[in-house]
């Protein structure tokens, strides 16, 4: 288990830019591969993206693909999400999680709200 907490949400205008942040806690970082997803208002958690335990290989959903990037820092404990090009559809509440295989994501943080306004 990790303890995750996301930082840097907030309001944004249609077509900004909004970087969030998600520290992890303890020294076992660079062992799990990230992951961010989002919930919006009466819709499901969906996946936006994870990177590998390197940062070498990512995988966006379609929705996403183009106009966010994922990365991370091993040295600073941190997964980032650089979202670009944000819509209203992308406001939500955004969730980091780690995983060790992918099949399961074991570690949540509290979430961050993401709101862009038209």
């Amino acid at each position: 288990q990790v303890h995750l907490v996301e930082s840097g949400g907030g309001l944004v205008q249609a077509g900004g830019s909004l970087r969030i942040s998600c520290a992890a806690s303890g020294s076992t970082f660079s062992t799990y591969h990230m992951g961010w997803f989002r919930q919006a208002p009466g819709k499901e958690r969906e996946f936006v993206a994870r990177i590998s335990r390197s940062g070498l290989t990512t995988l966006y959903a379609d929705s996403v693909k183009g106009r966010f990037a994922i990365s991370r820092e091993n040295s600073k404990n941190t997964v980032y999400l650089q979202m670009n090009s944000l819509k209203p559809e992308d406001t939500a509440v955004y969730y980091c999680a780690a995983t060790r295989d992918y099949s399961d994501y074991h570690s949540w943080g509290q979430g961050i709200q993401v709101t862009v306004s038209s």
